[in-house]
């Protein structure tokens, strides 16, 4: 595999977005440009579905997915590279899949060859869904890429398979997003843009989320987009939100838009799971 420039260059604070405003968050939105590759035609692909929490993909959540594949009992992998492999993340995942009719398996990124014996495509494709750890986005996105587990995460999207997670598991399918990845303060993080504008986890949990992703659009310094409480969240066909969903009573998602240079927030009223 040839070497890749793995980290994107201006990602912090200072760094400007363009400013695309999306009229209704209900709607269609544009797809953006991706380097990764081009777009396969819609006639010959499975509809490519992405469910996300803002925090706690839990059972009901991993239950949403595992209905999302179609299967009777479909392969739920999960991702954890962001959280650098951790075994508790590990544990957790398996405790939430137990009550479900689901075949559940790991995938680790920190491997060897003597013991990784399958190719990333290999176990990564023959999911129903895949399931991301949170963590560390920054990290997880310049291991991705490293890797080349960015190109086989496209191809399992077009193939169909179910993508999502919460945190860094949702947070990494946008363009952009704010990260507690790096030092001292929240930040810029940019991502595989497989869904176009940004995202916005935690937005209830931690208290530091909602101010900045506000001034962050209203100034321009990032795209319109979602931001998702703990427990709730979104289910995406192709690029079109298709329900908004949680699994906690008054847990909500939104969606904050950039109007007359200043951020806008709608309430997105989710179903419960």
């Amino acid at each position: 595999m040839n070497r890749r420039d793995f980290v994107a260059a201006g990602t912090t604070l200072a760094a400007a977005a363009a400013v695309t405003d999306f009229a209704n968050p209900l709607h269609a939105m544009p797809a953006p440009s991706t380097a990764l590759s081009d777009m396969t035609d819609s006639s010959t692909r499975a509809t490519r579905k992405i469910l996300i929490a803002g925090g706690g993909f839990r059972t009901k959540f991993i239950g949403l997915m595992a209905q999302l594949s179609g299967k009777a009992r479909p392969r739920i992998l999960y991702l954890p590279t962001a959280s650098a492999d951790s075994e508790q993340g590990i544990i957790s995942f398996y405790q939430s899949c137990a009550p479900l009719n689901v075949e559940p398996f790991v995938q680790r990124s920190f491997i060897a060859s003597t013991s990784q014996l399958q190719d990333w495509d290999e176990v990564l494709l023959s999911a129903d869904g895949i399931v991301v750890s949170g963590g560390n986005t920054l990290n997880q996105q310049a291991i991705w890429k490293a890797q080349g587990i960015d190109v086989i995460l496209r191809q399992a999207w077009d193939r169909g398979i179910v993508l999502g997670g919460a945190s860094a598991g949702s947070l990494c399918w946008f363009e952009e997003g704010t990260t507690d990845s790096r030092p001292k303060v929240l930040s810029i993080v940019k991502c595989l843009g497989f869904l176009p504008g940004s995202h916005s986890p935690h937005y209830d949990a931690e208290p530091g989320r909602r101010p900045l992703y506000q001034k962050l659009i209203g100034n321009g310094e990032m795209k319109p987009g979602y931001a998702c409480d703990n427990d709730a969240g979104l289910y995406f066909e192709e690029t079109t939100l298709k329900r908004v969903v949680s699994a906690r009573v008054g847990a909500k998602c939104y969606y904050v838009d950039r109007v007359n240079g200043r951020a806008t927030e709608k309430v997105l009223e989710p179903e419960q799971i």
